[in-house]
């Protein structure tokens, strides 16, 4: 079949594929031809659609840098980003379950002690969060790294505004002790619109799609021998917890928001107004 026929379109491209092409990805481009090419069969798509499509994913592309990334922006809308992660961290009962990374996250944020205060410009409530890190039998695990980070009140990362937001703001590292427990002050999580300044908010309006994520903490907690996890704690009385916009939220990732706070002496003894637990169970590698 060496000429183009669009019945068999796809079956032509992917013959073309090589003896020696790298097995993996010949599969993985395999499937990905066939689906596409069936999409625009059975949409019929035009010319035009198509070149607004292309511009579409080259203004992706150029809206990406060290501190913002559409591309993975636009991965969590579809939710794509989701089903890799769940596809790839089948965890056994009882395992903290993994959610999105999101576009913000920073290696290396600042490692603060337990019971710091992580609000660098003092804004927001003051909300105590505290935990335990164990295996899946509940034993503790000392020695295991707690890296958080959040929007501000403003709905906004420290990376999105560095003129204005002071860098590490709601953002840091902790220890955990011989008992597996952490503890910081950060201010309370409240919702924000993901950024809809460029492609993928275009395509959320042009599908009147919700733009607001529920109220959340970031977290990767790992541990020598155990399964990274990279996942959020959410608000349980954040009224945009059955539509993030990211299809983040899982059920067992709601965490209890109480008052009054405060089981530690906080930096600022008596001002904690809120109370969160965030425990996590790690799998075995």
């Amino acid at each position: 079949m060496p000429y183009f026929e669009a019945p068999r379109s796809a079956l032509l491209v992917n013959s073309l594929c090589g003896a020696d092409a790298n097995p993996r990805l010949r599969l993985i481009v395999d499937a990905v031809v066939r689906h596409l090419h069936a999409a625009i069969k059975e949409t019929a798509l035009t010319p035009e659609e198509w070149i607004t499509a292309i511009s579409f994913l080259t203004r992706t592309g150029q809206m990406c840098d060290d501190k913002r990334q559409e591309f993975i922006l636009l991965s969590d809308v579809l939710g794509i980003s989701m089903l890799v992660d769940a596809l790839a961290t089948q965890r056994g009962p009882g395992a903290t379950e993994n959610t999105v990374l999101g576009p913000f996250y920073v290696s290396d944020a600042p490692r603060h002690e337990n019971g710091a205060d992580i609000r660098l410009e003092k804004k927001g409530e003051a909300t105590l969060i505290e935990g335990t890190v164990t295996d899946l039998s509940g034993q503790p695990i000392s020695g295991a790294n707690i890296e958080v980070w959040q929007a501000d009140t403003d709905g906004f990362y420290d990376v999105q505004r560095p003129a204005t937001i002071p860098e590490g703001n709601l953002r840091g590292q902790f220890t955990s002790s011989e008992q597996g427990g952490y503890h910081f002050v950060t201010a309370k999580p409240l919702h924000y619109s993901i950024p809809c300044d460029g492609p993928v908010g275009e395509l959320l309006d042009g599908l009147a799609r919700p733009a607001i994520r529920p109220a959340h903490i970031h977290f990767i907690v790992s541990a020598p021998g155990f399964e990274r996890v990279t996942t959020h704690f959410f608000v349980d009385d954040c009224p945009y917890l059955q539509q993030d916009p990211v299809l983040g939220v899982k059920a067992s990732l709601i965490a209890e928001f109480r008052r009054p706070a405060c089981s530690h002496d906080s930096p600022e003894p008596g001002a904690t107004q809120w109370a969160a637990r965030c425990d996590f169970a790690l799998s075995p590698k």
